[in-house]
């Protein structure tokens, strides 16, 4: 369905509880290194539950090599708190690629900079100055999904109790 990617991610349990999403969405999930934990974390599983074995995950040495590979392009959405262009806004399309930076800098301004025609805010308050990263992967996520709901293959879980 889509690719996303946390560049650097730092908490454990973020990183287990958007494993969890992607394998609902059907996404692909990409950690770009380095992380601020072992991926083998029992806080990461913890997080995951029972879903991370079935995480379709690729690991990247470096936000480099994940561009020499998937160069940023009309394709790519970045997550950042230094643009005015909604989520919302953005025309997503499936296999497009979210990326969110790390719990602690966010992505490279750099880059964000380069790019600006790519980057997606989600809207907070003056009293706020970012939310978490699994929210904010889940907010995205889902407007992605909604825009692309039309034969996305919905998992099924039988009730236990009709059976």
């Amino acid at each position: 369905m889509f690719n996303v990617v946390l560049v650097e991610p730092q908490i454990p349990p973020n990183t287990g509880t958007i494993g969890r999403l992607c394998v609902n969405l059907g996404a692909t999930l990409h950690l770009i290194k380095p992380l601020g934990f072992d991926i083998d974390d029992k806080t990461v599983k913890r997080a995951g539950l029972d879903y991370w074995h079935q995480v379709d995950l690729v690991l990247w040495e470096s936000f480099d090599d994940f561009l020499e590979v998937h160069p940023i392009g009309t394709r790519t959405h970045m997550a950042t708190t230094k643009t005015d262009r909604l989520y919302w806004d953005v025309r997503f399309q499936k296999g497009d690629y979210l990326l969110f930076g790390s719990e602690t800098k966010g992505l490279d301004e750099k880059v964000l900079l380069k790019y600006p025609e790519q980057c997606m805010t989600i809207p907070m308050g003056e009293g706020g100055r970012s939310l978490n990263l699994g929210l904010s992967v889940g907010i995205v996520a889902y407007e992605a999904l909604r825009q692309n709901y039309k034969g996305f293959e919905k998992i099924t879980i039988p009730n236990k109790e009709a059976q």
